[in-house]
C-alpha cells in the first residue's frame, strides 16, 4: 500500500528519496505509530485501530525535509487518503454552525446602495453589543451576526464595510477577520510554462565580474595566441553576474489566493535572475512587522523597521499583491484584518518608498478593474503612479522603470 503513497509524492514533485521512504517503515516497523494496545480492566489487552493523524505526522517528519514544502505534502497526502480530514488550531468566539452558509442572498444594486456603511469606532463597538446580545444561530436579515444578510457582521451577505465572521468573503472588502488564517509559503521550484517572464525581468540588469576566473575571454585568447606566433594561448576572466540588489515584498493569503500560480511563476523567475534577491511575506497592506515563513508568521516577525535598516538604498524595492482590501487597512490605524497596528498602512508604504527611492507595485489583478477598487486607487496613489499589471509588458515597463 504505501509504494503507492510513495510513487503519489514522487508525482507531486516532492523531493522523497529511498532512503526516508525505508526510514518511514522501519518506524512503523518498529510501532512509533500505529494500533494502540492498552491494557483493561480484567488485564486482556483491545487493540484500537491506526490514527491518521498519527500517520499523517510521522510521515511528514521522515520523509519532508523543508516546510516549504509542506502544502504540497497536504495536498498529495490528501489525494492519496481520500476523505482524510487533517485537524487545524483555528479558534473562534462564535459557534461555527450560525455561521454555516445556508443562504445565498442576492440584492439589486438599489438595495446594495440603499445600506449605510457604519463607522469604524461605532462598527467595532456594535460587534462587541451584539455578540453580548445574540444567544442563537442567525441566517439572513440586517442585524444579527449570521449568514446571507445585509448586518456587517457574518459572511455571505453584502455590506460594503463589514466585518467577515468566518466562511470565505465574496465582495473583498470585509475590514475584520475573526479567525485564524493559514498561508502557504509561495514555491520558488515551481516550473515556468513560458520564458517570457524571464526575459522581461532581464530589463533589470547591472552586469559585473565576480569571482575565480570561470569562463574563455574567446578575443583575448585570439589576440594572445596571434602574439605568441600562432601558439595557443588561453586566457580566461570572471564570468559576468547581473548585480542588481531586489527587495521582494509578497502580499499573501485572503483575495491574493486566486493569484498563487501566477505569482509563484514570477517568485521562481526572479530568484533565478537576481542573486541578490531578499523576500518577505506580508497580508494585503504592509505595516510594522513582516515574515518569511508563513507557517511560523507569528513566532518570527521582522519589524519593518530592521528591513529598512538592513538594506541599503541601492536596493530595488518591489511590491507585489492585488491592492484588493477594505480603505481602512490602508489608511486607519487598527485598520488590519488580524491585530491592532499603531499605525496606518499608508505610514509605511510612505516610509519605504521613501527608503528605497527605486520601487513598483505589480498588481496580479486584471487591468480592467482596477478603477472599480477604492482600495487599488489609493496604493496607486501612494505609489506615486508606479503600479503595474501582472503582464509581458506590464513586467517589461516596471523593469524598465526600475533599471533607470
Amino acid at each position: 500500500m504505501l509504494i503507492d503513497f510513495f510513487y503519489t509524492l514522487r508525482a507531486a514533485k516532492l523531493p522523497v528519496s529511498v532512503k526516508e521512504f525505508l526510514t518511514l517503515l522501519e518506524a512503523l516497523k518498529l510501532g512509533v505509530v500505529g494500533p494502540k494496545t492498552p491494557q483493561s480492566d480484567d488485564g486482556d489487552c483491545a487493540p484500537s485501530g491506526y490514527k491518521i493523524e498519527d500517520f499523517y505526522f510521522l510521515s511528514r517528519a521522515t520523509l519532508v525535509k523543508d516546510e516549504k514544502h509542506y502544502d504540497k505534502f497536504d495536498k498529495a497526502f490528501a489525494a492519496y487518503f481520500h476523505g482524510v480530514e487533517l485537524i487545524t488550531d483555528i479558534t473562534k468566539d462564535i459557534p461555527l454552525d450560525w455561521l454555516k452558509k445556508t443562504l445565498d442572498i442576492h440584492l439589486t444594486p438599489e438595495q446594495k446602495a440603499a445600506i449605510e456603511a457604519m463607522g469604524w469606532d461605532e462598527l467595532m463597538e456594535t460587534l462587541k453589543k451584539r455578540l453580548e446580545e445574540q444567544k442563537e444561530r442567525h441566517e439572513g436579515g440586517s442585524k444579527w451576526i449570521g449568514t446571507g444578510g445585509t448586518s456587517p457582521f457574518g459572511h455571505g451577505g453584502y455590506n460594503p464595510k463589514g466585518i467577515r465572521m468566518s466562511g470565505p468573503g465574496q465582495n473583498k472588502s470585509a475590514v475584520k477577520v475573526w479567525e485564524q488564517r493559514a498561508y502557504r509559503d509561495y514555491d520558488d521550484t515551481q516550473e515556468l510554462g513560458t520564458r517570457n517572464i524571464k526575459v522581461a525581468l532581464r530589463r533589470l540588469r547591472k552586469f559585473a565580474r565576480e569571482g575565480h576566473v570561470e569562463e574563455l575571454d574567446l578575443d583575448d585568447t585570439i589576440r594572445s595566441t596571434a602574439a605568441n606566433a600562432g601558439y595557443l594561448d588561453i586566457k580566461m576572466r570572471p564570468e559576468r553576474h547581473n548585480n542588481v540588489k531586489v527587495l521582494l515584498l509578497m502580499d499573501v493569503g485572503g483575495t491574493m489566493d486566486e493569484h498563487i500560480a501566477r505569482v509563484e511563476e514570477l517568485f521562481s523567475a526572479a530568484k533565478t535572475e537576481f542573486k541578490h534577491l531578499e523576500f518577505y511575506y506580508f497580508h494585503n497592506c504592509v505595516y510594522d512587522f513582516v515574515w518569511k515563513n508563513n507557517r511560523r508568521r507569528f513566532a518570527e516577525k521582522f519589524p519593518t523597521w530592521d528591513i529598512v535598516r538592513k538594506y541599503n538604498k541601492d536596493y530595488k524595492l518591489i511590491f507585489i499583491g492585488d491592492a484588493t482590501m477594505s480603505p481602512y487597512e490602508i489608511l486607519q490605524p487598527g485598520g488590519s484584518v488580524e491585530y491592532g497596528n499603531e499605525e496606518a498602512g499608508a505610514e509605511w508604504l510612505g516610509r519605504l518608498t521613501h527608503a528605497y527611492p527605486q520601487f513598483a507595485w505589480i498588481n496580479p489583478e486584471p487591468q480592467g478593474v482596477w478603477q472599480y477598487r477604492q482600495s487599488i486607487a489609493i496604493v496607486q496613489q501612494l505609489m506615486s503612479q508606479r503600479m503595474f499589471p501582472m503582464t509581458l509588458k506590464g513586467l517589461e515597463d516596471a523593469m524598465r522603470l526600475l533599471s533607470k
